[in-house]
């Protein structure tokens, strides 16, 4: 069973007595009758005039498409996640910026042509799947790099903040230690040390703090601030203890700050904070616009592979001359078995001539190359239906 979170794209031989216009008229009204879809869910999909090569080289083909297929979901998913998490999941603002050319994802889908500017198809299939690649391996290194960038700045805005906004263990100290709560940083003899006190703790520190060392000087500590779980207290000793007493202030749960007096530390912590806010953002503007750009380039490159690979396992299937009318459908939940089964039922027919297509002899190259005989037909990948069926997966917002 096809997935009900992906559009089918359906594809059979054009009928001798019939243009492809009236083949959609007959499918759409099947599909219409048997209430299987609504008008706007079924829409034809123009197959371009595309090089066949050889059949041995279509068959080489058809065993690459499964893994290319996979690298090029996963590219256009990567971008997508991105997306995602530059809107903060906003489910509203990602569904404004996953447009191509202006156009929702269904409206593309049900008004697609080949971009022959493109993809030329005078170019073997080969060349062009080749050229694919290459453009979804750009996108997908150019985006790595972005969003490396993107993150290492992020991540940089994040820390200053948490030395701003953070608790006393983490926090700057520089706004709240002033010139008057330490002795002279150019004393001889004496060191003025901050302490951070679990606030469970206060107590036990102002009645320890003296003699958790020798040479501490009396009643020198002071508290200075104080959040939700901690306060920092000064607290002036000796240098020769200064080891000493970190040493024994850990064992008692008490953590020195490291800290240096710096008169303009204050003014370049938040020039720093504000440059990285100021980068953040401009990154942020950058990789969210070449998102948007390369979702819609990876997104009509994956359609377009699905066309090449829905007219390998056509050729594949049904043999030459390879002129095909293609359809694509979207599938709704509490219809996607009706769907199958009235697609099922209008191309029954096709039943008859791929096994009668499998009896035909295959003496030489000429004549399988002709015939397309029906052992090919077991290499799709696929369930088999009288008619081939691939899948463009829906963008889940």
């Amino acid at each position: 069973m096809p997935s009900e979170t992906s559009f089918w794209i359906v594809s059979v031989p054009v009928q001798e007595e019939k243009s492809t216009e009236q083949m959609y008229k007959d499918l759409e009204s099947q599909l219409l009758r048997d209430s299987a879809c609504e008008a706007e869910d079924i829409a034809p999909l123009p197959m371009p005039e595309l090089k066949t090569g050889t059949l041995e080289s279509l068959i080489v083909m058809a065993e690459d498409l499964p893994k290319l297929e996979t690298l090029y979901s996963a590219i256009t998913t990567r971008v997508v996640d991105t997306l995602r998490a530059l809107v903060n999941d906003d489910e509203q603002a990602l569904d404004e910026h996953l447009t191509l050319d202006g156009q929702t994802v269904e409206d593309y889908l049900m008004s697609w042509q080949w971009n022959s500017g493109k993809y030329r198809t005078d170019k073997s299939l080969n060349e062009i799947v080749e050229m694919l690649t290459k453009e979804m391996q750009s996108i997908d290194h150019v985006m790595k790099q972005k969003l490396a960038a993107y993150n290492a700045a992020k991540g940089q805005l994040q820390q200053l903040e948490r030395k701003k906004h953070g608790n006393l263990t983490v926090c700057s100290l520089a706004d709240i230690v002033h010139k008057d709560d330490i002795v002279d940083p150019n004393s001889e003899f004496l060191v003025t040390l901050l302490v951070v006190v679990p606030k469970n703790n206060t107590q036990d520190w102002l009645n320890k703090y003296e003699r958790l060392t020798s040479l501490v000087v009396p009643r020198s500590s002071s508290q200075l601030a104080q959040d939700d779980e901690y306060v920092l207290y000064n607290v002036t000793v000796f240098k020769k203890v200064e080891d000493e007493f970190i040493q024994k202030a850990r064992e008692n749960k008490f953590q020195v700050r490291d800290f240096e007096w710096d008169e303009g530390l204050l003014e370049r912590e938040r020039q720093e904070l504000y440059e990285a806010g100021v980068s953040e953002k401009e990154l942020w503007t950058e990789l969210l616009r070449l998102s948007r750009i390369n979702f819609a380039e990876s997104y009509q490159a994956l359609i377009h592979f699905r066309v090449i690979r829905t007219f390998i396992e056509s050729v594949l299937r049904f043999g030459l001359p390879a002129t095909y009318f293609a359809a694509i459908v979207e599938p709704t939940p509490r219809k996607a078995k009706t769907l199958l089964n009235s697609l099922v039922s209008h191309y029954k027919y096709l039943h008859e001539f791929i096994a009668q297509s499998e009896k035909r002899p295959t003496d030489n190259a000429a004549s399988a190359h002709q015939d397309t005989p029906g052992e090919f037909v077991n290499m799709l990948e696929q369930e088999v239906f009288p008619f081939v069926l691939t899948e463009q997966p829906m963008i889940t917002v």
